[in-house]
């Protein structure tokens, strides 16, 4: 509960109190009617109202979430410690607070309109090292320093937001930003910047009573025309990228050509082996068969004719040969009986 308030409520009430009954007082004595007992408590009301508002106008209380810079008509004009969260004292009619938040606060600099502090495009204007422009989104998350909560009341009043945040902010963008090339600060060096942003945002903050909570570069625009030229090189990339696909596909369906022809040449080539060494087999195993016929013939002559014969049909019974036959096929004895001889 905010017992300044209450005080200040009770002293609010004590002061009706003093008016009504110094119209009932007033009053009576017009009718000359007794007062002294009025007169007493009027007096008693007023020395209250008097105490009750000395003391509500006196009595400060601070939020958990603030703290109090005093101003004092006695030396110095400043007390030199603020005040932390809670119910204090400052001298009546000499003394006054200044409030001052402690909780994390946000300040926005971006092109939408209506989302940050200024209305309308607020976006932070920057010249690249290669003379291309940019545009930054960006927002800075601070705090006050409750340490130097005073220091900072000296320096920048209740303006640090737009004394201080805003200006040292942009500044920094600007100067950081045109040490790296437009390319740069949309991908390879995007991180470093901002690092670097960060760090030089940090100190200048730091030495004006104020704490850095965090840095966010929120977006990164062009003018229209680098815009363009950044979506026909993307689409330009993009197309040699596909042309490049194109190319590595072919490669790989020549190279598996290359490698079924090759493995059907290699199959034919085994094929071709195969068979030769097949074929050798059987003119080696004809050659030896012929020989063994050979051998036999050459063993018993008459197995030739014999064999001869037995390829002659069944039904044959007379051949006749010519006169000028280089043989003459006898009668064999183991033939049947009926077979006549064949003579020329």
């Amino acid at each position: 509960m905010n017992v300044s308030l209450g005080v200040q409520l009770i002293a609010s009430t004590a002061w009706v109190a003093v008016v009504v009954l110094l119209f009932i007082v007033i009053a009576r004595a017009a009718r000359k009617q007794p007062i002294k007992g009025l007169t007493s408590a009027l007096i008693g009301l007023v020395i209250v109202a008097l105490l009750m508002s000395t003391l509500g106008a006196g009595l400060v209380f601070i939020e958990p979430d603030e703290l109090a810079v005093v101003i004092t008509l006695q030396q110095g004009g400043i007390r030199p410690e603020p005040l932390g969260a809670g119910i204090h004292f400052v001298i009546p009619f000499v003394e006054r607070v200044e409030r001052f938040s402690i909780l994390r606060q946000t300040y926005t600099m971006t092109g939408a309109v209506n989302e940050g502090q200024v209305s309308g495009d607020d976006s932070i204007q920057v010249r690249t090292k290669d003379g291309q422009m940019a545009y930054l989104d960006a927002t800075v998350i601070y705090a006050i320093n409750p340490a130097k909560a005073v220091d900072l009341y000296k320096t920048w009043r209740n303006g640090y937001e737009e004394g201080l945040v805003r200006p040292q902010t942009r500044g920094i963008i600007r100067s950081v930003a045109s040490q790296f090339g437009i390319e740069e600060i949309v991908s390879s060096q995007r991180l470093n910047m901002e690092e670097q942003i960060t760090a030089e945002m940090t100190q200048v903050f730091d030495e004006n009573n104020l704490i850095l909570v965090d840095f966010v570069l929120r977006n990164i625009t062009f003018s229209d025309e680098y815009a363009t030229a950044v979506e026909q090189k993307q689409i330009a990339e993009q197309q040699a990228q596909q042309a490049k696909f194109v190319v590595e596909s072919k490669k790989q369906e020549a190279e598996q050509a290359r490698q079924t022809a090759q493995g059907l040449a290699d199959a034919l080539v085994i094929e071709a082996q195969g068979n030769a060494d097949a074929r050798l087999i059987e003119a080696e195993a004809e050659a030896k068969a012929l020989q063994m016929i050979a051998n036999v013939i050459a063993n018993n002559p008459d197995l030739l004719q014999y064999e001869y014969i037995q390829k002659l049909a069944a039904e044959i019974d007379i051949m006749l040969l010519p006169s000028d036959a280089p043989f003459i096929l006898p009668q064999f004895g183991g033939l049947n009986s009926t077979t006549p001889s064949l003579t020329p």
